[in-house]
Parts: structure tokens; sequence; C-alpha cells
């Protein structure tokens, strides 16, 4: 087997005196594009930054394309970032800005601009060479930090949350755009960011950060459909999905094989709750968003816990509605309660 393209292994770091990663392991194939995934202080921007040499590790290793580069100056890693801010130099032209990486490592002047125009030409900012970054657009601006990272041939691509800064509909477009300049390069890629509707329309993995230790690495489907934790259950889905108490809180249709002697949590997104259940749970509706062709209803059991259902907007509840809750038990996941972690019979 080849080595991947890039391998964390055991790997803690600590910013001002507080251990921000914890013991990370992680693997990326070559041409995979991997996204971390996680809330605000996750840590996931320290990875991107242990990953490019910009931030010392406190223990374990860091290997890139089969080289052990831990101890290796960021230079020395063949690695490009894109951040947030895209920092481009406002001085200097569309072809400057691209071509500087290339010309700071003692490239031809001519090998540079040559090199700069054809990665222009991939990312569709060709037309934008003579301009400066103060006459782009957003869109525009994210393009060129993209080619400025492509210039330079690297062996992985570090993409820190560049999309965050786009409004709702062009996000959307450039997250398409990066998906297929990804397909194209077969380029090596870790994507940070918070939002979990990017990773999973962007990811081939996905790697859910909590607290600076991995909650799972999977697929967007395994991450969707097998939740390895209630936190990975609630941080992705819009609303959450719904942690009931397994016992006594709600009796999904059919028989629930939960043992009564564990103390366990059910798991259920909001689209498994039916609110017409004849052997349901009894409800009330507290309020409903309507979302175009959805709405969603939000529901207080007769004990006490809250539900979020999604329904058709032409056949949504009115508030105050009394209503009867049931879940197939086919889409209910299962957890401890204590840890959080996946329930395994």
């Amino acid at each position: 087997m080849s080595d991947p393209g890039l391998a964390l292994a055991g790997v803690s770091a600590a910013y001002r005196g507080s251990t921000v990663l914890h013991g990370v392991d992680l693997t990326v194939a070559r041409g995979e594009l991997l996204v971390v995934l996680g809330p605000s202080g996750a840590g996931k921007s320290t990875v991107l930054r242990v990953v490019a040499g910009l931030e010392p590790v406190t223990a374990g290793r860091v290997r890139i394309a089969g080289r052990d580069v831990t101890a290796d100056r960021p230079g020395r890693r063949n690695v490009s970032m894109v951040f947030q801010s895209y920092a481009l130099f406002p001085h200097l032209t569309v072809a400057e800005n691209i071509a500087f990486g290339l010309e700071v490592r003692d490239t031809p002047r001519a090998v540079a601009r040559d090199r700069a125009r054809a990665a222009a030409e991939t990312v569709g900012c060709a037309a934008l060479l003579d301009r400066r970054p103060g006459q782009l657009s957003g869109g525009e601006r994210q393009r060129v930090a993209l080619a400025r990272a492509l210039v330079r041939e690297p062996d992985v691509f570090l993409l820190d949350e560049p999309l965050s800064n786009l409004d709702l509909a062009l996000r959307v477009e450039m997250r398409a755009e990066l998906r297929a300049l990804h397909d194209r390069l077969g380029a090596t890629m870790v994507h940070v960011t918070h939002d979990q509707t990017e990773a999973l329309v962007l990811a081939d993995r996905i790697a859910v950060l909590r607290a600076g230790r991995i909650e799972q690495v999977g697929t967007p489907d395994e991450i969707w459909r097998t939740p390895a934790s209630t936190f990975v259950a609630r941080f992705v889905g819009s609303p959450a999905m719904n942690l009931l108490p397994a016992a006594g809180a709600l009796v999904p249709s059919g028989t629930a094989p939960v043992p009564a002697a564990e103390e366990l949590e059910i798991g259920f997104r909001p689209e498994a709750v039916a609110l017409d259940a004849a052997d349901g749970a009894d409800a009330t509706v507290d309020r409903v968003e309507v979302v175009g062709e959805d709405a969603y209803a939000y529901l207080t059991l007769a004990g006490g816990h809250r539900v979020v259902a999604r329904v058709p907007a032409a056949r949504r509840p009115e508030r105050g509605a009394a209503v009867r809750v049931g879940v197939r038990w086919a889409d209910v996941h299962v957890f401890h309660a204590d840890s959080g972690r996946r329930y395994a019979p």
C-alpha cells in the first residue's frame, strides 16, 4: 500500500499553556478531500496549522506524502494554505499575487508568470490577472487565493474556512466549484469548516472534532446515518437530532429492543417523527416553522420532553394542537446516556 497523503499519529498541541489537540490520529488518503468539521474552539484550525508547521506539536508525528515532517520548517513541507481572509497583497496585481510564492523561491520570472496564468485558468480567474484585490468581488478573491495555492503544486492543500466570508448564494456556487476543482486535480485536500452542510456536500470523508479530540471519521453518509455519539448526532443535522431517555419518554412504533437495565438514550431525526401515530405518545404543538415545502413542528410530550418533527407544510398542525407522536424503530439510534457513545448490543 502506498503512503497516505497525510497522516497524524498521536498528535497533541498546546496554545498558551493549554492543550488544544489531544492525541489526534488522522489519515488522509492521496487524492482525498477530507473535511474537518466541528464547533468554534474545537481545534480545527490548529490541525491545519500543525500540518503546515505553523504550530509545534507537543507529542506525536506528522507525515506528508510518506515523509516525516514533524521537525521541518513550514517552507520544507510542500503544503499550500488558503485562509479565511484570503490574505492577498493589496498592492500587487492578481498575477503577482498568484506568482508571489514562486518568485520568493527564486523561480525564474517567466516560468512563474506562465505557471500563474495556468493556475488562474484552472480556477477561472485568468481574466482578472491585471487587476488588484480591491477591484475584486469576494468570489473572485477566493479564486485568486485558490490559484495562489495551486501554483505551487503542493502535496497537500489546506483550506481554512475559505467560504465563510461569502454570502449564501455565492457560497453554494463556490463549494460546487471547489469540489469540481478537487475532482479535476485529484489533489489531497484538508478543508476546515463549522458548516455541516458544506461538509456533507464537499467531503469524501468527514472528521468530526470536539474539544481537540476526534469524535468520528467516516463518509458523509456514515456520519449522517450512523453517528458514533450524541455529539455527532446533534451537531450534524438542522434541526438537530431529537434525544430522549430510552425509558418511558416515547414508545416507538413496533418493539424497541432497549434493555431496561441500561441507562440509554434514543435519538431520531425530525423526518422520522409521525404526528398521527395510533400507538404514539401524547404531545402538544408549541410552535411551527415553515421552510418552503417543509414545516418543523416543535412539540412538548406529556412528560415534559421536547421533540421536533418535520412534516409537509401543507399538512402542518396548528399551534396548541394535541397530537400523537410516534417514531419508526428502524429510524431510531441508541446511545449510552453517560458517555454519549453509540450503543452496541
